[in-house]
């Protein structure tokens, strides 16, 4: 393409809303690199980022929001509305949002039509990847839904707008310059369906444009409100701990896809298992920007495994001493099996935090979770913890003994009530987080603010385990989809787009509560009785996971 061949084309990005619960602490860098790549072909991209708001006012006390609200629907149009005042017309609309963002997604397509409706509207990342055309029906205003990486068909998604926006769109048709994305009426709209791709080399791709994101339509710095929330830690609210502080914090992606495949992880929208990673020049640079820009203290990785490749954390250690940033502080996602000589090449480059998907550390539940292979490879470790022997997998057990000989803390996720997961399964993984608090607190005398400060450095909450379309784990439990929400599949085992399978999706959150059937009723995916689930998903939910060992 021609550096200008984009000009005169606008272009809003909407970030949709996500756990109101949580103060927002990670930037939306998908849209903020689609931004940097339709500036780089001279467009004019703009971001309004629903999640970045939470409202503290008498309505988040009467929902008991200690963080704040979300934007209201009718707030929410009223941005929309002074962003096209400050701005002008826009040629596009692109969403992006996770599944769980449909209810928001129908809403602003309503409002976004309503407001202009000859735009191109487009929605792309997690929900459009995993409900695909389905999502036509539920958001009938769509023009287009755009499938897995961006980086390239956001420019196949401009070029269409604009060829329409010139041409009008029967020309534009007849033209047959339109991407191969068009596909006819569908359902009495002429419809587009972007199926992404990666770019071969990801460090081509510009850095994300999170500028966007210093002024929103009223004037008010949206990143300084990220940059001041942690990335991890309690004070996050989002199934970390760490025994530090972090005071001013950014993320950014450093690899994409996962070559490994549990069966209750979803990644099409970041590209599958299809592992790709920026190189430690590429993120050195990032971070001495960032840290000189913004007075960073810490910079998060929140990719979906950090240390897949050994060769760029060796890498990292001369590479960030060259650009001055080896003193930054910094933190990162990775498995447990990872974890060895790796963890000692991150400490030396400023790695802190790595925070470790452990998910179970009951070996039956492993295997179910398809996590077994590699955790399991070195054996079971009989370990006491108040008085009852629990068998740990000992690879498990080192990756948390190595992370700390290293100077990094290492924080676990958890999942209750996966697909087979009895009581005793999960008293392995209460049994294991206990014996995290009596290693990081051995040596320190109870009631010090040393001990108190180790002992609340480890996580405590769990995730409920939730199918999610495209998983492994929705193909175990369909029959239970089936039962309680009358989910149907066509001959190619998708689930079939109609009432029932949109009240799902509508039901969906980040598996941080429970789901109601099509009844009202509580939904447990495991083996242990609902008694036992209601109770345990109580104790955890209170902090009170010591009682569960006395089920």
């Amino acid at each position: 393409m021609l550096y200008d061949e984009l000009r005169n084309m606008k272009i809003t990005f909407i970030n949709m809303p996500l756990r109101e619960a949580a103060s927002p602490n990670t930037p939306p860098e998908g849209p903020g690199i689609l931004s940097a790549i339709v500036r780089r072909y001279g467009g004019e991209p703009y971001i309004i980022d629903l999640n970045g708001y939470r409202i503290k006012d008498k309505l988040a006390e009467s929902k008991g929001l200690v963080n704040g609200r979300h934007l209201t629907y009718k707030e929410t149009e009223n941005m929309i509305s002074t962003h096209l005042n400050n701005v002008g017309d826009q040629d596009i609309f692109a969403f992006s949002g996770k599944i769980t963002t449909l209810k928001w997604q129908e809403k602003v397509a309503k409002i976004v039509k309503k407001l202009q409706p000859d735009c191109f509207l487009v929605t792309g990342n997690g929900l459009a990847t995993e409900i695909k055309r389905g999502l036509f029906t539920w958001i009938p205003e769509l023009d287009g839904i755009a499938m897995s990486e961006g980086d390239v068909i956001i420019l196949d998604i401009c070029k269409d707008a604009k060829l329409i926006r010139d041409k009008g769109l029967t020309t534009a048709i007849n033209s047959g310059k339109l991407s191969h994305a068009y596909i006819g009426e569908f359902q009495d709209k002429h419809r587009f369906v972007y199926e992404g791709f990666r770019p071969s080399n990801l460090d081509d791709i510009p850095y994300a444009a999170i500028d966007l994101l210093e002024s929103d339509p009223y004037g008010h710095n949206v990143l300084e409100d990220y940059i001041k929330v942690p990335v991890w830690g309690t004070e996050a609210n989002n199934s970390s701990a760490t025994p530090f502080v972090m005071k001013r914090s950014l993320t950014t992606v450093s690899s994409r896809g996962c070559p490994y495949a549990c069966a209750f992880c979803y990644r099409g929208a970041q590209g599958e298992r299809n592992y790709g990673m920026r190189s430690a020049e590429h993120i050195a640079i990032q971070i001495k920007e960032y840290v000189d820009k913004y007075n960073l203290d810490f910079i998060g990785f929140p990719d979906d495994n950090f240390a897949v490749d050994k060769r760029r954390i060796d890498k990292m250690v001369p590479v960030f001493k060259e650009f001055g940033v080896d003193h930054i502080r910094w933190g990162t996602h990775a498995r447990m099996d990872e974890a060895d000589e790796r963890a000692y090449k991150m400490a030396e480059s400023g790695c802190i935090y790595i925070g470790f998907g452990a998910e179970s550390a009951d070996e039956y539940v492993l295997t179910k979770m398809q996590k077994g292979g590699f955790i399991l490879k070195n054996g079971l470790v009989p370990t006491k913890v108040n008085g009852n022997t629990y068998k740990f997998p000992k690879t498990m057990m080192d990756a948390v003994k190595t992370s700390a000989d290293a100077g990094i803390h290492g924080n676990c996720t958890w999942i209750m009530a996966y697909p087979g997961e009895e009581l005793k399964h999960l008293k392995t993984s209460v049994a294991f987080i206990l014996w995290q608090q009596q290693f990081w607190t051995a040596g320190h005398l109870p009631g010090t603010p040393d001990y108190k400060r180790l002992k609340n450095g480890v996580n405590r909450k769990m995730f409920t385990a939730t199918a999610y379309p495209g998983t492994e784990m929705w193909k175990v439990v369909r029959k239970n989809l089936k039962k309680h929400f009358d989910i149907e599949h066509d001959g190619l085992g998708d689930p079939i787009c109609d009432d029932n399978f949109h009240n799902y999706v509508l039901e969906l959150d980040d598996a941080t509560k429970i789901l109601n059937d099509k009844n009202g009723d509580p939904v447990n995916f495991g083996s242990m009785s609902m008694n036992q689930f209601l109770h345990a998903r109580e104790y955890i939910d209170n902090d009170q996971i010591e009682k569960i060992l006395e089920m």
